[in-house]
């Protein structure tokens, strides 16, 4: 690991205002950045340590849903019975990812921000747009199992690795931020992480040194709440495929794919064929979808998934 300097924020927008110096990080839970860091993937010059800053805590808002502090741990997400009662898909998927140790120390900021584990991506004697811009991509051509069938580009092919962001895709979450300068925004979840194009190391539409602050969550929306993920091992492995799907008593609903995209995959024009089933959802989900020899399994892992869930939704036996 290199050299850094550290400083503790005193404020959001002392933090942001900090960060928008150059070779600058936020650091709150750091699951995922000192793993960079050991590695030399990152290596920022300056910490911005954000812990202390007092956004861990979880409030109903005045439209009836919920606003979760970016420093709400995932153990402590998953557990709020406000959460478990209306959003069960968002406490699933967060139970469904890393284990007990890092959801105590993860944060919802930092879930969201997590990079992917691509392996080229972390093997730094490979070429790397993400790691390294305009070096070219390795996995293209190379070994891609675990990466994308839909939404790369000629410059990468990486997948979005979380599962707590396409709980907050089906739910139509929304990101606040503070900039530099001081100023507010609120971000919808849809437009918060980027594909690829010709700039994959461009991962979200935070600017440099803005800070989430918190996610909102809008009033419940009632159904049947489901995650699903399918992976090679039973705990502590990352989605080759996974579901986050909403499902009303008249089988019309809201889905969600994660592990085939460079961000949570939803497709609004899908939903209206969910009464019709599995095939004709998965079928305009992944419409384009561009698998290679590696991963072409993923198209029909999708649609098999998803009628799993759905099957599940007939029996009645999700909580709503």
């Amino acid at each position: 690991m290199k050299p850094f300097t550290y400083e503790r924020a005193t404020s959001p927008a002392a933090a942001a205002s900090a960060a928008a110096r150059p070779n600058v990080k936020f650091i709150a839970g750091g699951t995922n950045l000192l793993d960079l860091m050991k590695l030399e993937i990152e290596a920022p010059a300056h910490l911005v340590d954000v812990n202390g800053l007092g956004l861990d805590t979880i409030a109903a808002t005045a439209d009836g849903g919920l606003r979760i502090g970016a420093l709400v741990s995932n153990t402590d997400l998953a557990a709020d019975q406000r959460v478990r009662r209306d959003y069960g898909v968002l406490s699933r998927a967060i139970v469904a990812g890393a284990s007990g140790q890092l959801r105590n120390k993860a944060t919802t900021a930092g879930n969201l921000l997590q990079r992917t584990r691509c392996p080229y991506f972390y093997d730094t004697n490979m070429a790397c747009n993400k790691r390294k811009p305009g070096s070219g991509c390795a996995a293209i051509g190379g070994y891609s199992r675990q990466l994308a069938v839909i939404g790369g580009s000629d410059a990468c092919i990486a997948t979005y690795p979380g599962d707590m962001a396409v709980a907050m895709r089906v739910l139509d979450a929304k990101v606040e931020t503070v900039n530099p300068g001081g100023q507010t925004r609120t971000i919808p979840i849809a437009d918060f992480h980027r594909l690829p194009g010709t700039t994959p190391h461009i991962e979200t539409a935070l600017v440099p040194g803005e800070l989430i602050t918190a996610v909102t969550l809008p009033k419940p929306i009632g159904g049947q709440h489901f995650y699903h993920k399918v992976r090679d091992r039973a705990s502590y492995a990352f989605a080759l495929v996974s579901v986050a799907a909403v499902i009303q008593r008249d089988g019309t609903g809201r889905v969600a794919v994660g592990g085939v995209a460079h961000k949570p995959w939803r497709v609004e024009a899908a939903e209206p064929a969910m009464p019709q089933g599995s095939r004709a959802v998965a079928g305009r989900l992944l419409a384009g979808a561009k698998p290679t020899a590696d991963n072409a399994f993923k198209v029909p892992l999708v649609e098999r998934t998803l009628a799993a869930v759905m099957a599940e939704a007939r029996t009645g036996k999700a909580s709503a």
